[in-house]
Formats: C-alpha cells, structure tokens, sequence
C-alpha cells in the first residue's frame, strides 16, 4: 500500500492560488479558471484524458476537468486528446478508451470519475510506465495510479447550512445522481450542515439511479420529477450532487419558485437567465485544479503520485456567491468554514 499524502505537503505557492483564487468567498470571473504563471513555451508532453457521461458541456463535474486541460494546454503547450463515455456502455468500451490514450503515447492518462475504477486498475497493470491518474477513487494502490480525491462532505456542509439558513419552511431536499458512496458523502456533508443550523430541520432525499444504472448522472428529466416531488412534500430549497440532471432540479426550483443548490461548478454562472434567480449557491469541487495539478507536475519533472485529497484548507471545495443571495449569510457560512478547516467541526461521510 502507498503512502497516501495530503495535497498540500506538494502545493507549490502557485498551484495554492489556483485553488484559493476560485473559492466561495469570491465571485470574480476567475471562480472556474485555474490560474498560474504562464510559461509561453511549448511542451512534448501528451495528456489524455477521459471524460464521464456527459463529456465536455455537462456544465458541471467533467466541464470542470475541461477547464483545468484546457488552462494546462494554454499554458504549457501540451497536447491533448479526449473522448467520453456513453450510457450504459460495457466496462470493456472503458478500458478501450484508455488503451487507445496509452498506445497514443499519452501520458499522463487521467480518467474522470470513478466509473472508470476498474478500467484503471486493469489497464495501468498493463502500462507500467505510464502515470494513469483518476478522480474521486482511491481503490487502486499502484504506483503509477495517482488518486485525485476531494472532501464533498466539507462543501457540501457549507450548502447545507445554507440552505437551513434560507428555508422558510424548515424543511429542505437533496437529490443524488446515483446511490454510490462518492454521493452519499455529499447527501451526508448536506444534512450535518443543515443540522447544524437547525437540529429539527427535516431533509427530503431520492437518488435517480442505482448502480449499475449511472443514467442518473445525466437525465436532466429524472431530475426535474425528483426535485419536483421534493418541492410538492414542501420543501423550499433542494441540493443536487446529480452532474447533468442538474438542469433539470433547477428547472423544478423555477417551476415551484423554490431555490437548488448546484454542485461542482459555480452553476449561477452557466444557467440560462430564466433559472439564474433560483440558485441560491453551488458546492464548487475543483476538479480543474486537480487536472491542472497533475499535468503541471508532469511539466515540472515531478509527477504526483499517490492518494491527493483537496479539501476546504487547500481551496478543493467551497461555495459560491453568485447571484448574491447568501451575502446576507456569508459570515455565517465563513464561520462553520474556519471550524471545519481549524478541526472544531467533524463532518461526517455517511449520512446519520
């Protein structure tokens, strides 16, 4: 087993500010976009990456690896190759995709989600000198397998005290993509989070999906019938870790003119106009810094490897301003913040 390290022990000052630049407490056009000292020169270096359901323009989880790729090649040079995922396609299209990245001669190959666990595992034994990097998954300990892991639970506390604070009602919903225990760390972060505003609040939850089924992460119409009947029993306020099904509980918010909560990107920001006035907040997890952090290790001669965890005290996950509806609540919000970095607040990765 691997020594399994904190990212910050490797977090140059500049990789620091990538993180902290986009956090909740800022709502500057830089919120999405990793930032760093270009180099302005050209690198030899090959990345591939593999993408989710949903791909590029998912507006959430894989666009915020895009983003991280897309900075790493505007600033280093590199060259890039991409493919998607599709619904329910066997393990093997997986572990194809990604035999065609390593025959490409890509390396780093990073897999974006945890769907591609086994592939990753089957095919870095195959690839022993090329580094295979996958987010959110720490089930493959071989060395040339980094771990890209993130503390949803921490984020989505923030959102969860939120949207306690907010609820006229007292009452609140949470709807997942699909029932994994990667989501259920955000359904967890959500309900302590709300708890600990309000101890009697109650909190609605249904998942679209259950695996194998990962529709759920890209059904924008399961979504809207989720969030819907959450809305219906009487909530007021509704979270989804659910990628792109999100569209669809903020388009069930708009309808009940209640509020959603987005996830992963600041999603105020990719909305249309028409559903802009319903999102309260989003739980931003960075998954460009991560993307962005391992191609500028393979640049620098010093690839990560191992376990790296982005959490609240390295700016991996937070909230978001947009749209200025938790500005009233920000120092509230700031405060169960500095608790969880400081360690007064434990939160929990299963829900209670």
């Amino acid at each position: 087993m691997r020594r399994s390290t904190k990212f910050a022990a490797v977090l140059t000052a500049g990789i620091l500010s990538l993180a902290l630049t986009a956090c909740g407490g800022s709502d500057n056009k830089s919120a999405n976009e990793p930032s760093g000292s270009a180099t302005g020169g050209k690198s030899d270096i090959k990345v591939g990456m593999a993408y989710d359901i949903g791909g590029r323009g998912d507006q959430s989880f894989n666009d915020m690896a895009a983003t991280g790729l897309d900075k790493a090649k505007s600033e280093f040079g590199i060259k890039t190759s991409e493919s998607e995922a599709t619904p329910d396609e066997a393990e093997s299209a997986k572990e194809d995709r990604l035999i065609q990245l390593a025959d490409g001669g890509y390396n780093p190959v990073i897999a974006v989600g945890f769907a591609y666990s086994e592939a990753v595992g089957k095919v870095a034994k195959q690839y022993p000198k090329i580094q295979f990097a996958i987010i959110d998954d720490t089930a493959n300990t071989d060395a040339n397998v980094t771990n890209l892991v993130f503390a949803e639970e921490q984020g989505s506390f923030l959102v969860g005290a939120a949207a306690a604070l907010k609820s006229k009602t007292g009452h609140i919903g949470f709807v997942g993509g699909v029932n994994v225990p990667l989501i259920n760390k955000f359904e967890a972060g959500y309900d302590a989070g709300a708890k600990a505003v309000n101890p009697n609040i109650k909190i609605e939850s249904q998942y679209l999906t259950q695996p194998p089924d990962f529709t759920g992460f890209n059904d924008p119409g399961k979504g809207k019938t989720a969030a819907g009947g959450e809305f219906d029993a009487g909530a007021d306020v509704v979270y989804h870790a659910a990628g792109g099904s999100g569209l669809g509980v903020f388009q069930a918010a708009k309808a009940a003119k209640g509020l959603a909560i987005g996830v992963d990107s600041d999603q105020y920001k990719t909305a249309s106009a028409d559903l802009q006035p319903f999102i309260l907040t989003s739980m931003i997890k960075h998954v460009d810094v991560a993307v962005y952090s391992m191609i500028k290790s393979f640049v620098d001669g010093k690839p990560l490897t191992g376990t790296q965890t982005f959490d609240l005290k390295v700016g991996g996950v937070d909230y978001s301003t947009s749209g200025g509806q938790v500005d009233d609540i920000k120092s509230k919000l700031d405060d169960y913040k500095k608790q969880i970095i400081d360690g007064t607040i434990k939160v929990p990765t299963t829900v209670k």
